[in-house]
């Protein structure tokens, strides 16, 4: 028997870099296993453009990228969620819509690219930086056995990796 595929939501406030950066790593690294998805509580209605030149540099399709609202996903119709994971502090602590399906949920904060300040070479390094972040953390939760871990240690697992030690990533 072949093992689902699982449909996973990144979410962070402005849905402008970092949900977009790991629904690309999820969606680059899962292929077949895993469908991402990323969306905000409050979107600033387009993608960043560093966020995008930093994805088409690693090779990601970035033509169908939006900045859009969590609420699609509260919707009838929208898919089905297995996982629903922040990715930002704020989005974390926000009143989040139900979503259908009773997803399993956690935090993987990191800090927010589209706030640094700095020139463009140093501005597309930290964005570069924060996406290795978010990557290692869809490294490890590829390669879990989702299918044979109970609810209750899956849990654990999924939020073991949002606390990833992020220089661990950089090594």
């Amino acid at each position: 028997m072949t093992e689902p595929v699982y449909n996973v939501l990144f979410l962070c406030t402005g849905n402008s870099a970092r949900s977009i950066m790991a629904e690309c790593a999820l969606n680059l690294r899962g292929k077949g296993r895993f469908r991402a998805f990323s969306a905000g509580s409050q979107p600033k209605g387009e993608v960043h453009p560093m966020a995008l030149r930093l994805l088409g540099q690693i090779g990601h399709d970035t033509s169908g990228l939006r900045s859009k609202s969590w609420d699609e996903f509260a919707e009838p119709g929208a898919p089905r969620l297995d996982f629903v994971f922040t990715v930002c502090d704020n989005a974390a602590n926000e009143v989040c819509p139900v979503w259908p399906g009773q997803p399993m949920t956690a935090h993987w904060g990191v800090e927010d690219p589209a706030a640094f300040e700095g020139s463009e070479e140093k501005t597309l390094a930290f964005f570069r930086r924060i996406y290795s972040y978010l990557d290692n953390r869809v490294k490890i939760f590829t390669a879990l056995p989702i299918a044979t871990l109970d609810r209750l240690s899956l849990q654990d697992q999924l939020r073991d990796i949002g606390r990833t030690n992020d220089e661990v990533a950089e090594a």
